[in-house]
């Protein structure tokens, strides 16, 4: 029987990420997509050219509707927007108990602007970041997570460590802002005290808009299946790997990446992905 997976965050008009990306990635690993909007988005490769916010009833009434009659295997969360949003959200993760829970931390843009206000921020830390069965911030939204600055290895691990506090069984630390120019390193920390690296070769693109989003799409769709959290991550790393290395070339600013990529290399990217 086909698995269910579901994605609760904001509609890219565009189609490279939010709940776009995470339907793809879903259907792409064989599982079947449902959804909850948060907010609606105007934007295309060149910017979010305009946002509005979902009736917070509305986004209620959507979670219930798939949770009672298309029960998901696993769950993740995007673009939450606001603190209200957050608070119903994790209410409803409490209330229908809710086991495989991927949060990406939605906070900072491309540009390094904050999507996210304060209080929400501390209601991502405090109420939802709790249920996480993994947790996926990039370097930027790991400092923000962790009150500090993430420059060296030690710093990543200590940062880890600061997030594991809050609650998450998991925090997948992505590589992908770090300085290196030949590797992406991304760095797996588990409450129960294990760790592991994936790495990867870094792709010269600017096409990596919903990067986020995909991988952690991936991640979700691989938990419903029923695989391990470890292979599940992996599964992540390999087919964000497949969707920039495979370019699609659309658009004028930071294009999508390809969803369909993995299907195709998969094989190879197993072989690629160096874990240690």
């Amino acid at each position: 029987m086909v698995k269910i997976a579901m994605t609760i965050a904001g509609s890219d008009s565009g189609g490279g990420a939010g709940i776009q990306a995470d339907l793809k990635t879903f259907q792409e690993l064989g599982t079947f997509g449902t959804s909850a909007i948060t907010a609606i988005t105007a934007q295309n490769t060149l910017g979010v050219h305009g946002v509005q916010p979902i009736d917070l009833d509305m986004i209620e009434s959507q979670i219930d509707a798939v949770m009672t009659d298309l029960r998901p295997d696993a769950v993740k969360t995007g673009m939450l927007f606001s603190a209200e949003i957050i608070r119903i959200v994790a209410e409803k993760f409490q209330q229908y108990n809710i086991q495989n829970i991927v949060i990406d931390p939605v906070m900072i843009a491309k540009g390094g602007a904050s999507l996210l206000q304060q209080e929400a921020v501390d209601a991502l830390k405090n109420e939802l970041v709790p249920l996480a069965t993994i947790i996926t911030p990039n370097i930027p939204e790991a400092e923000v997570l962790a009150d500090m600055e993430i420059v060296t290895e030690d710093h990543i691990a200590e940062a880890a460590k600061r997030i594991l506090a809050l609650g998450a069984k998991g925090v997948w630390m992505k590589g992908g802002h770090s300085k290196d120019p030949e590797f992406a390193k991304d760095f797996v920390f588990l409450q129960d005290g294990t760790s592991f690296s994936m790495t990867s070769k870094r792709i010269d693109t600017d096409n990596t808009h919903g990067t986020g989003c995909t991988s952690s799409a991936a991640v979700t769709a691989s938990l419903a299946k029923g695989m391990s959290l470890k292979d599940a991550l992996i599964v992540g790393k390999s087919f964000i790997q497949a969707a920039i290395e495979e370019d699609l070339q659309l658009g004028s600013g930071h294009g999508p990446t390809n969803h369909s990529a993995y299907r195709y290399v998969q094989d190879r990217m197993e072989k690629e992905i160096h874990v240690e």
